[in-house]
Formats: C-alpha cells, sequence, structure tokens
C-alpha cells in the first residue's frame, strides 16, 4: 500500500508541475512587469528544480509519471487566451495565475490526504509544491 500510495502521489505531483510551468510558459510574453516577470520566471525555475527531484523518485519506482489531463489542460489554456484576448494586462495575468495557484493548492492537498499511505519523501515533495504555488499567489497579489 505505501508504494502504491507513493506511486499515486508522485505522479500527481508530476501532473501538477507539467500544469504550473505549462501555465507560467503562457503568460510570460503577455507580461509588461518586469518585476511580475521576474517572480513567474523564478517561480517556472523552482518548478523545475521540483521536477528533477520528483523524476528521480519516480525513476526509482519505474515509472514514467502522469500527463496534465487534457480537459484540464485544454480549459486552462482556453480560459488564458480568451481572457488574455479581452485584456492583455499583468492584472489579468495575475489574475489567472492566482486562480491557478488556489487550484493546484486545492488539488495537491486533497491527495495529500487521499495518499496518506505514501511515503514521507513524496509527502515532502507534495507539500514543497504546495508551498510554491501558495507563496506566487501571495507574491502576486500586488499586480492584481
Amino acid at each position: 500500500m505505501i508504494e502504491q500510495d507513493t506511486v499515486k502521489l508522485l505522479r500527481e505531483c508530476d501532473a501538477g508541475i507539467k500544469m504550473g510551468v505549462t501555465s507560467i510558459e503562457d503568460v510570460l510574453p503577455h507580461v509588461e512587469n518586469e518585476s511580475l516577470k521576474s517572480k513567474l520566471s523564478v517561480c517556472k525555475e523552482d518548478h523545475e528544480k521540483l521536477k528533477e527531484k520528483l523524476q528521480v523518485m519516480l525513476d526509482d519506482y519505474h515509472d514514467e509519471g502522469k500527463e496534465p489531463n487534457p480537459i484540464a489542460k485544454s480549459m486552462s489554456w482556453m480560459k488564458t487566451n480568451a481572457k488574455l484576448m479581452m485584456e492583455t494586462s499583468d492584472e489579468t495575468i495575475a489574475d489567472l495565475m492566482t486562480d491557478g495557484c488556489n487550484m493546484g493548492v486545492k488539488s495537491l492537498s486533497r491527495y495529500l490526504n487521499q495518499y496518506q499511505a505514501a511515503d514521507e519523501k513524496s509527502k515532502d515533495i507534495t507539500k514543497d509544491l504546495i508551498s510554491l504555488e501558495e507563496r506566487l499567489a501571495v507574491d502576486i497579489r500586488p499586480y492584481l
């Protein structure tokens, strides 16, 4: 049970990291404020560093990870592009990213509760990812 929950939790983190990186990449070209752009870029780099740690663990379990849900990914892309077509502003971008962070925190917290038998290392990675999402949401509040 421990191994099964561990792999499932790691997969969800993998999907979450991929979703977060893609979301940041989608909005970065539209960001005007250099400080906001820097915060998003640093968060993207932090996600990628966490992905490297996660990948080592997935490799240990001979697992390839998980892609984000295609429907969720498509909906996110459509929402982002629709809002940016109506108004390309740093405020809009901060709003989109805050929504994404909040959804990520909610989902990851749910998985952390669901896969309680997961090992502590995978739980720590999940908590680190939750912290990244929470920190970005707080850091970009001044741009809302």
